[in-house]
């Protein structure tokens, strides 16, 4: 079994010698991690630090830009992440197999579950690429198979191989944890089958209460404390490697920034007082917002005034400069013959945008996205505008005449004529407004991170530079601030041009599989797709397990009294499949429940369990036809034949199918040479 799923996922690695999908990203985040510069990601870093180790190891130099797919890989080393994660990719199937044997004490059943996945195309494409999916999936089946190798150890309590397998459990919690959020989903399955084993425990009323407290405090250390402890672990060495300033950091707050060596906010040393004429960036105190941004395209017809826009952009930028201004005045402050004056608490200001010369505007029409909130512009000449430019600078908490100070100051923008406040929404603005957050004028003053700013850059040759070494955010605050971004990203995600998003339902029947390289006949293509057979099989037999499973839930509930061999296989389909039922709903309904963007590969962490429970449902259902024969080699025969059938049967599929897997070249599948003619079952399915 094990050297069958390494050949096929380790055959045809190096093809394509290019970017394939999402190997953009993660390759290119396994370079950062080689070159040490921070950037972001709505993922814990755990895979991609793996990947960027697995590169390193091999001699990868962290030089390749991974900008689009289709570039090619020419003379860099790619194949050592590519191959990490065919080798996590390969241990899917020994875990599956490991996992159905423990659950069912069938052989049969674990070797059929293991080709269900050895011959699954969907799998074996995951598995190839230097992607996240692989690494997670392995943390996934581990914690599955530890847990269930601690369950059978628990007529033997606080062995060695008790501790050693409960102890694993947890470790592989904080693995599939620090790859992807989704590992929540299996951390609520351990969480179940922990609950219930205790509640168990305390029912036996031979153990005394010191026994069941031992029992408790045994998986609180290795099932919450170890796992925590790991978890936390990941992000100190996140932190501690990605020391260096990078693309991420317009994500994270002034002092988060603070730590890394090339942000100008390292070891600062800027003028501590606002004064006038000082060249500015305003920041927004809520995460992942960003910094306050105009450039010279409009407002398109229709959408309030047609004037200048203003965003909130994420990342550093000179747009993001602006200069501060007397509201009466257009004097220049820097001039050397003016004293400096410092800008105070409740001072009346213009602000004006450096590369456009307009100043921030508001008016009483409409904002973008917001209702009832007002729109934000640039607008005048030079600098020169109307009354609609004035804004009253107030510093949260303090009083009238106080300075304001760079950094610290927490401070809010009251627009003079309409009463509202500068904040933003957080609102992605469509194509027009290049995708970057909207800002609005909002009414209602009640005081939020949205609408709550700082000054971060300040640049003024009049006044004389401080060290500011105020800025050092302890790790409990980073670490918390790094998820608050995180999640805020998840819910903030957008699909890219052309690109196929799915819907949940889509998944189990297979209904449209997924690009990752080529479209044209002259291209290297693969499309990644679920093994049809092994797929429809899969829904077919949880469809089949609900009802066999209930009919014999309720046999036995009337008191129905089953034959030994029927009620050993009813154990077997009961509670070894109905922990691989639980384990496919919880990574598959919850998807229904998210509002974030999807994609098809997020089914298949269900697709083990799906494949799996085919395996454990197959084999007993073969096993009750064949005890319901009278002739033992008739018996024998009958399930000996179905077994058979089954295997050889999604081995011919992904003998039919496995050009999209290991990608081909030449006529497109409605073309009768294609070696995918006839094989588009589906319309769906855009081969």
């Amino acid at each position: 079994v094990t050297l069958l799923s390494f050949a096929t996922r380790f055959h045809r690695l190096d093809e394509p010698p290019h970017i394939c999908w999402d190997e953009t990203h993660f390759g290119k985040m396994g370079s950062y991690y080689i070159n040490r510069t921070f950037f972001f990601d709505v993922h814990p870093p755990l895979g991609k630090m793996l990947i960027g180790l697995a590169g390193y190891l091999s001699g990868y130099d962290g030089t390749f830009l991974f900008q689009k797919p289709g570039d090619k890989y020419e003379h860099h080393n790619y194949m050592g992440m590519r191959g990490f994660c065919a080798f996590l990719g390969s241990l899917l199937v020994p875990f599956a197999y490991l996992t159905v044997l423990e659950l069912s004490r069938s052989l049969p059943a674990a070797l059929l579950s293991a080709a269900l996945l050895t011959f699954d195309t969907g799998c074996l494409t995951l598995s190839q690429y230097i992607l996240l999916d692989p690494i997670l999936m392995f943390f996934i089946m581990a914690a599955m198979l530890s847990m269930v190798k601690y369950n059978s150890c628990a007529d033997r309590p606080f062995s060695a191989p008790w501790w050693f397998w409960l102890s694993l459990t947890g470790i592989n919690l904080a693995g599939a944890l620090g790859v992807k959020f989704v590992g929540l989903f299996i951390i609520l399955q351990v969480g179940w089958n922990t609950i219930s084993d205790l509640w168990h425990l305390f029912g036996d009323l031979s153990l005394s209460v010191v026994t069941v407290g031992k029992h408790l405090t045994a998986r609180v250390l290795c099932l919450i404390v170890l796992p925590l402890t790991l978890y936390t672990a990941t992000y100190a060495v996140h932190f501690m490697v990605l020391n260096k300033s990078g693309p991420g950091d317009g994500f994270f707050s002034s002092a988060f920034q603070a730590r890394l060596s090339g942000n100008n906010l390292h070891n600062a040393s800027i003028p501590e007082h606002l004064a006038y004429g000082s060249v500015i960036t305003v920041k927004n105190l809520r995460m992942a917002i960003g910094y306050l941004h105009s450039h010279r395209h409009l407002y398109p017809e229709g959408i309030g005034a047609r004037q200048q826009q203003v965003t909130t952009y994420l990342h550093k930028d000179y747009n993001n400069l602006w200069i501060i201004k007397k509201h009466n005045t257009n004097a220049d402050p820097l001039d050397p013959s003016f004293p400096v004056e410092f800008v105070r608490h409740g001072d009346i200001i213009r602000l004006e945008h450096k590369e456009t010369s307009r100043n921030l505007h508001s008016h009483y029409h409409e904002a973008p996205l917001t209702r009832k909130h007002y729109q934000v512009t640039g607008y005048g000449i030079n600098g020169t505008g109307d009354s609609n430019d004035f804004w009253r600078i107030e510093v949260v908490n303090r009083k009238f005449g106080n300075r304001i100070k760079v950094l610290r100051s927490r401070i809010r923008l009251i627009h003079l004529v309409t009463g509202c406040v500068l904040g933003s929404s957080g609102k992605v603005l469509p194509k027009w407004g290049w995708e970057q957050l909207e800002v609005t004028c909002t009414p209602y003053l009640k005081e939020t991170l949205n609408s709550i700013w700082n000054v971060e850059d300040h640049i003024n040759p009049k006044l004389p530079n401080i060290s500011l070494d105020v800025l050092h955010p302890t790790f409990p605050e980073i670490l918390l601030e790094s998820h608050m971004v995180m999640i805020r990203g998840n819910n903030g995600l957008k699909p890219k041009d052309n690109e196929f998003t799915s819907k949940p339902w889509h998944w189990p029947i297979n209904y449209q599989g997924l690009r990752f390289s080529g479209i044209n006949d002259t291209d290297f293509r693969v499309y990644l797709l679920g093994n049809p057979v092994v797929w429809w099989l899969n829904l077919l037999s949880i469809v089949l397990y609900v009802l066999l499973g209930s009919i014999i839930a309720i046999a036995v509930q009337r008191g129905a009294h089953l034959p030994a061999e029927v009620e050993g296989l009813s154990q077997v389909l009961l509670q070894g499949g109905g922990q691989l039922l639980l384990g496919w709903m919880l990574h598959y309904f919850p998807f229904f429940l998210m509002g974030r963007i999807l994609y098809f590969h997020h089914y298949f962490p269900a697709m083990l369990f799906s494949s799996m429970l085919t395996g454990i449902l197959w084999d007993t259902v073969l096993q009750l036809c064949a005890w319901s024969l009278a002739s033992p080699f008739l018996a024998r025969g009958m399930y000996a034949a179905g077994l058979l059938s089954l295997l050889l049967g999604t081995a011919y599929s992904f003998y039919l199918f496995h050009p999209l897997a290991y990608g081909m070249v030449g006529p497109l599948a409605q073309d009768p040479r294609s070696p995918m003619a006839g094989l588009r079952w589906l319309e769906s399915w855009d081969f």
